[in-house]
């Protein structure tokens, strides 16, 4: 088998190809990103072996063209960590780094993990909307966080720290109020900048919630059962959907933990047997399935029995967190996989097994 490891940029695409068994680089090719170099590209990987797997690095946006144009052609693509390429470089006999150097160590770093334990790309455009619609309502809070800020110092250079209460700049009936106050003043220059970011405010805050309302219609027929889970609501669903990017190319749900940057990490040593938090993975997604399991720690019952449980063994509350975030994690992956163990239990419970 061939290991054709690929290292991607916005306008080159490097490939390297490792047999399998001997870890020898038998050929590289560097070809335009471009439709017209992917052709080039597959054709090339085609002729070197019948049996063959793309080792692409995971770099999303710059990585995700040639990764769907390959998948979208029958070819088995596994994503590589970017990380997992160091310890590849550091064993290379060859000194130094290049576009073809870093391909090789794409493969061999995918040789080295087990192909089999990488994550396997696949085509899910109803992720990538939800993930796309998500990221750009993501953009728009935080210029709003910027322009609320901005004009907050405008409001309390012209009014004192009585301007707008805190929390105000979020709520349509005080952006009214503001906008009547700032029409009856006289019209300086910041008085006429304050209108304008009242306004791109009003602007905002309608374009975001009309940006959930099609999250939550997309996550409601993509993933329902993912809004049965208790704490876990429209935007966080969405980010679930949106950062695992298809819960079937994690074989196991302990993949799917590691993934997230939830499963623990062994630092024992000796008698000293203990596990430290990882703090590695995807932290996109570690944040959603933590908002979960603090929201099931204040209003699930179960929940609240589960964490209560493992504080009497001696855990801290947060120690407790991660054993929730774990059990969650597996809940998940299960809801996204379409594998529910007893058809008779609610999602919910799952949690506490």
């Amino acid at each position: 088998m061939m290991v054709i490891g690929t290292d991607p940029h916005k306008a080159e695409h490097t490939c390297a190809a490792v047999d399998a068994g001997t870890g020898e680089l038998r050929s590289s090719e560097t070809v335009k990103a471009s439709t017209a170099g992917h052709e080039a590209l597959l054709g090339w990987g085609r002729g070197l072996d019948a049996e063959r797997v793309w080792a692409i690095e995971d770099c999303r946006h710059v990585s995700g063209r040639l990764e769907r144009f390959l998948v979208g052609r029958g070819e088995r693509v596994v994503r590589v960590a970017p990380k997992l390429m160091a310890g590849a470089r550091r064993s290379s006999r060859r000194a130094g780094k290049s576009d073809p150097i870093d391909a090789t160590a794409v493969a061999r770093a995918a040789l080295r993990e087990g192909v089999g334990s990488l994550p396997t790309a696949q085509l899910d455009e109803r992720a990538l909307e939800i993930k796309l619609l998500l990221d750009h309502r993501e953009d728009l809070v935080r210029e709003r966080t910027q322009v609320q800020g901005r004009l907050r110092w405008h409001l309390h250079d012209l009014w004192g720290a009585d301007g707008v209460p805190a929390g105000g700049l979020d709520r349509a009936k005080w952006l009214d109020r503001l906008g009547r106050k700032l029409a009856r003043s006289e019209q300086s220059v910041r008085v006429r900048v304050c209108r304008d970011q009242v306004a791109r405010l009003r602007t905002l805050a309608k374009q975001c919630a009309q940006l959930e309302r099609e999250i939550g219609v997309l996550v409601s027929a993509h993933a329902p059962e993912l809004l049965e889970l208790s704490g876990c609501a429209t935007l966080t669903a969405a980010k679930l959907v949106a950062e695992t990017a298809g819960a079937q190319r994690f074989s196991t749900d302990a993949k799917f933990a590691r993934h997230a940057g939830i499963a623990p990490i062994p630092a024992s040593s000796g008698r000293n047997q203990r596990q430290r938090l990882h703090r590695g993975g995807n932290r996109q997604l570690n944040c959603a399935i933590h908002r979960i399991a603090v929201t099931q720690g204040r209003v699930y019952p179960p929940a609240r029995q589960y964490l209560a449980r493992k504080q009497a063994e001696g855990k801290s509350r947060i120690e407790a967190l991660r054993c929730l975030k774990r059990q969650l994690a597996r809940v998940i992956w299960r809801i996204m996989t379409t594998q529910t163990p007893n058809a008779n239990a609610p999602a919910n419970t799952l949690a506490l097994t």
